[in-house]
C-alpha cells in the first residue's frame, strides 16, 4: 500500500502480509519469562516461611504456550520445564523422591502432548490463512486496479481486505465508462466471509452489465437489486442466510452536478476549498435486497460537484475504524487537509492515518475511491492506470 512518505511506490506492510493479530511473543522473550517465572516459583520454596513446593506447577506451562505460541516455542517450554524439574530432583533427591519422579514423568508426557497440540493448531491456522488469503486475492483480481481514467473522471483510491479468520468482507467498487457518462459504484455486503464475497460478485456483475445498457441510474440500481434478490434465493436453497448490500451509485456527465442513488450507504464526502464534509442525501433509499420493503421506488438525487473539487467515497471500514480507546477515525476532520491535493497522495495519506489510528490493526475491509473531474487535472496529477473501458 502507499505510505505518506513514499506515495509513488506502493509498499506491502507487515499487516498486509500477515494480517492483524499475528504478532507473537518472540522465543527470546518467552525464554525470559520462563526464567523469571521459574525463579519466582523456586524462590517461593527456598526463601518463604515454609516450603510451598510451587515448582511442580511448571508442568502446566507447555500447555499454556501451546494455545498461542509456535511449535518451537512450545517445545522450548516443554524442555525447559523438564530440565528445571530434573534439576530440582537432583538438588534434593531425598525429599518426596517418588512424588518428584512422578512430576517429572508427568511433565514429559504433558510436554509431548502440548507440542503435538501446538503442531495441529499451527497446521489448522495455516490452512485458514491460506483460504482467506486466496479469497482476498480473488477479490483483488475481480476488482478493477486503480487509478482509472475516463472521459469525465480520474478515479484513484485504495482497497485493502482484512485477511484474518472469517473476517474477509464483501466491499466492492467499479467504474464504468458508459454511453451515458461515467458511472461509479461502491458497495458493502452485509456480513463477512466467503458467502459475502459471493454476494459482492453478483452485485458487481450486475452493475457492469447494466451501467452500459441502462439509460437511467435508477434502472442500473434496479438491475443490481434483482441480482441480490436472485442471489439470496440461491443462498436460501444452499442453507445460507440472505444478505443485503449498501451501495452508492453515481452518474457523472459533462455538467456541474452529478446524479446519485444512495442505497443505505455512507454519503460521498466533498473536498473543496469552499466547503468540506459529507453530502448527505435528502432521502436515503433502502439497501439492495430490501427493495420489496420500501414504500416507494428508489429516487435519483442531484448533488453539486464543482469542477475543481474532489469526492471521497468509502466503506465503513474507514469511518468505523477504532483506536485503542475505542474512538472512531475522525474522517471529517481530515478532509480540509486534502484540499487541492492529488488523489493518489490523498489515498496514501488516508491509509497512513488509518494505520496509525488503529495501530496497524484494522478490523474491517477498507475501500476508498477519490473522484476528480478530468478537466481539473494538472501536470502534477500523474496517471499510470487504465481506462475504464479497457478489458480486464
Amino acid at each position: 500500500m502507499r505510505t505518506p512518505d513514499d506515495p509513488e511506490e506502493p509498499k506491502t506492510t507487515a499487516w498486509h502480509r500477515r494480517g492483524p493479530g499475528r504478532r507473537r511473543l518472540s522465543s527470546r522473550a518467552l525464554l525470559s519469562w520462563l526464567v523469571l517465572l521459574t525463579a519466582v516459583l523456586v524462590g517461593s520454596g527456598y526463601f518463604g516461611e515454609r516450603d510451598t513446593r510451587l515448582v511442580p506447577l511448571l508442568v502446566f506451562l507447555p500447555a499454556l504456550v501451546a494455545g498461542w505460541g509456535t511449535v518451537r516455542q512450545t517445545a522450548l517450554a516443554a524442555v525447559w520445564v523438564t530440565l528445571v524439574l530434573v534439576a530440582s530432583l537432583v538438588a534434593d533427591p531425598f525429599q518426596s523422591a517418588g512424588a518428584d519422579v512422578a512430576v517429572v514423568f508427568t511433565a514429559t508426557v504433558l510436554g509431548a502432548l502440548s507440542v503435538a497440540s501446538s503442531w495441529q493448531r499451527a497446521r489448522r491456522d495455516e490452512e485458514i490463512i491460506r483460504l482467506r488469503s486466496a479469497a482476498a486475492a480473488l477479490q483483488r483480481q475481480i476488482l478493477r486496479p486503480l487509478p482509472v481514467l475516463t472521459d469525465q473522471l480520474l478515479v484513484d483510491g485504495v482497497y485493502e481486505p482484512v485477511e484474518e479468520d472469517s473476517r474477509v468482507g464483501g466491499d466492492l467498487y467499479e467504474i464504468a465508462a458508459s454511453p451515458y457518462g461515467t458511472r461509479v459504484c461502491i458497495a458493502d455486503v452485509q456480513g463477512k466471509g466467503l458467502p459475502a464475497i459471493g454476494t459482492a460478485f453478483a452485485v458487481l456483475g450486475a452493475f457492469r452489465e447494466a451501467a452500459h445498457r441502462e439509460p437511467t441510474l435508477t434502472a442500473v440500481v434496479d438491475a443490481m437489486e434483482s441480482a441480490v434478490v436472485r442471489h439470496n434465493a440461491f443462498a436460501t436453497q444452499m442453507g445460507e442466510p440472505e444478505r443485503f448490500v449498501t451501495a452508492l451509485v453515481l452518474g457523472v456527465d459533462g455538467e456541474r452536478g452529478i446524479e446519485a442513488v444512495n442505497c443505505g450507504h455512507l454519503p460521498p464526502y466533498l473536498v473543496h476549498s469552499d466547503r468540506t464534509g459529507p453530502l448527505r442525501p435528502r432521502e436515503t433509499n433502502v439497501p439492495l435486497g430490501l427493495g420489496p420493503l420500501a414504500p416507494r421506488p428508489r429516487t435519483v438525487e442531484r448533488i453539486d460537484f464543482p469542477p475543481d473539487a474532489m469526492l471521497l467515497l468509502c466503506t465503513d471500514g474507514v469511518t468505523e475504524a477504532r483506536d485503542s480507546s475505542g474512538a472512531f477515525f475522525p474522517l471529517e476532520e481530515q478532509l480540509a487537509d486534502w484540499v487541492d491535493v492529488p488523489p493518489r497522495r490523498v489515498a496514501a495519506d488516508l491509509i497512513g492515518r488509518l494505520m496509525r489510528h488503529t495501530g496497524g490493526n484494522p478490523s474491517d475491509d477498507i475501500a476508498v475511491l477519490l473522484l476528480r473531474r478530468r478537466t481539473a487535472l494538472v501536470p502534477k496529477d500523474e496517471f499510470s492506470g487504465e481506462t475504464a473501458g479497457s478489458a480486464r
